[in-house]
């Protein structure tokens, strides 16, 4: 059973940076050929893919965000991370963190519960 929970600050201050891990467990995220996604949904808009890490320990993001969002992984607690840079209000979200068989689109088959983060003063 491959499970996935996210955990991080329900909060953050604008301009600063937000920091979100996701705990894998039921497989090891080094397992082939998986890839580990960060999806957000801010109000009112449909689910954006920000970025992922590979199995093999390679990066991709969406070009709009690529400047801000750094993805990494602790393969010894079985964790990848979310460092979204400067945020802003726009940002306020519910994030997910997923499993896919692909860095971009296509199916993800397991999802956390996901985690309501607002970026306010």
């Amino acid at each position: 059973q491959v499970q996935l929970h996210e955990s991080g600050p329900g909060l953050v201050k604008p301009s600063q940076t937000l920091s979100l891990t996701c705990t894998v467990s039921g497989e090891a995220i080094t397992t082939n050929y998986w890839y580990w996604s960060w999806i957000r949904q801010a109000p009112g808009k449909g689910p954006e893919w920000m970025g992922a890490i590979s199995y093999s320990d390679v990066t991709y993001y969406t070009p709009s965000l690529e400047s801000r969002t750094s993805i990494s992984r602790d393969t010894s607690k079985n964790q990848f991370t979310l460092l979204l840079s400067s945020v802003t209000p726009e940002d306020t979200a519910v994030y997910y963190c997923v499993r896919g068989g692909a860095a971009v689109g296509g199916t993800y088959d397991f999802w956390g519960q996901g985690t309501q983060v607002t970026v306010s003063s």
